[in-house]
């Protein structure tokens, strides 16, 4: 019995999780997920990636509370309700605030952490704002990156009339956004600001050396794995060509 709810726990979540577009002109991206080795091996952390209305290429990853399905459920209510949104909404703010603002109606038992990106694939402009989430990693073609704490306001569904300022900026040709849950850059033995800077040097290295978003994306999702994380991880990188 305790298989078959794993097996049912993870074929749940796998099903929440969104085929990300294949083909996005002057754009990779991909994505990784693992869940945590705890309990039923089914969290609340996700990622999305799809093209909006006017030509934007949205991009957004997120942590929902908790470790069991409930937390799946909850991920898969709010990953659905933001996409849903961001066909009408043309920037990250907007979208933010009426997600916390469904979220507070739906009296949702769980609250979430979200960093949201809007990208022109044209000139690299980006438009982004975070819900409490951890920040950007922002890797460079000449092996430098940076680490990029988004402006933004508290976690979904928590505080009404929470607002989401945004930030906008340029990803530069051959450079890569690297956007990842706790799980990547926490563990026992690893604080935030040193897992942060850890997988910037990974994702900087990885772009120096010419891989791809799909090779990258492994790079870094393998570290953490050998770290011993117990967290789930999730990695979503958008680069430029």
């Amino acid at each position: 019995m305790q298989e078959a709810r794993i097996e049912l726990a993870t074929a749940l979540q796998q099903t929440m999780l969104p085929t990300l577009p294949e083909h996005l002109p002057g754009l990779e991206v991909a994505a990784r997920y693992r869940p945590s080795r705890d309990g039923l091996d089914i969290g609340g952390d996700w990622y999305d990636a799809f093209v909006t209305p006017d030509g934007a290429v949205a991009l957004e990853i997120g942590d929902a509370q908790g470790h069991d399905v409930d937390a799946a459920a909850a991920m898969g209510q709010v990953r659905a309700s933001m996409r849903a949104i961001a066909a009408h909404e043309p920037d990250p703010t907007s979208v933010l605030m009426r997600t916390n603002e469904l979220l507070l109606t739906m009296q949702a038992a769980r609250f979430a952490s979200c960093t949201m990106l809007y990208i022109d694939p044209g000139d690299g402009r980006v438009t982004g704002a975070s819900a409490g989430h951890v920040p950007l990693l922002y890797a460079r073609d000449d092996g430098s990156h940076s680490i990029r704490e988004l402006p933004g306001g508290p976690v979904l569904g928590v505080l009404p009339d929470a607002d989401y300022p945004e930030e906008t900026f340029t990803l530069d040709k051959d450079a890569a956004l690297v956007m990842v849950t706790d799980g990547v850059v926490e563990g026992p033995a690893l604080t935030l600001d040193a897992g942060l800077e850890r997988a910037g040097k990974l994702a900087a290295q990885a772009v120096h050396d010419g891989l791809n978003a799909e090779e990258t994306a492994d790079r870094i999702l393998d570290d953490a794995v050998a770290e011993n994380h117990l967290d789930d991880v999730a990695v979503l990188i958008i680069r430029r060509t």
